[in-house]
C-alpha cells in the first residue's frame, strides 16, 4: 500500500463521491479475471485494489467522525501490524 495514493484517492472521494471508487474497484476486479492477463498486470491491479480498499476504509472512519490524520494513522498502523 502506498500512502500517497490513499491520500490522493481520499481527496477524490471528498471532492466527488466514494461511489466512483467502488465502481473502479468493481471494474478492476472484473479485469483481473480476463483471459490472458499477465502476472505483472495482475500485480498492478492488485496494488490499485489494495489502495482503493484502504481509501474506502479510511473514508468510512472519517465519516464516522475520526479526524482524517487519525484515521490515516490508525489504518497504516493496522497495515504495518499485519505485515509484521
Amino acid at each position: 500500500m502506498r500512502l500517497p495514493i490513499i491520500k490522493h484517492t481520499l481527496d477524490f472521494i471528498e471532492q466527488n463521491d466514494e461511489d466512483y471508487v467502488i465502481e473502479a474497484v468493481e471494474l478492476l476486479e472484473h479485469m483481473a479475471e480476463a483471459k490472458g492477463i499477465k502476472d505483472e498486470e495482475l500485480d498492478v491491479i492488485g496494488e490499485l485494489l489494495s489502495n482503493f480498499y484502504g481509501s474506502l476504509e479510511v473514508a468510512k472512519a472519517i465519516k464516522e467522525g475520526k479526524p482524517k490524520k487519525e484515521a490515516m494513522n490508525e489504518f497504516m498502523e493496522r497495515v504495518m501490524g499485519s505485515i509484521n
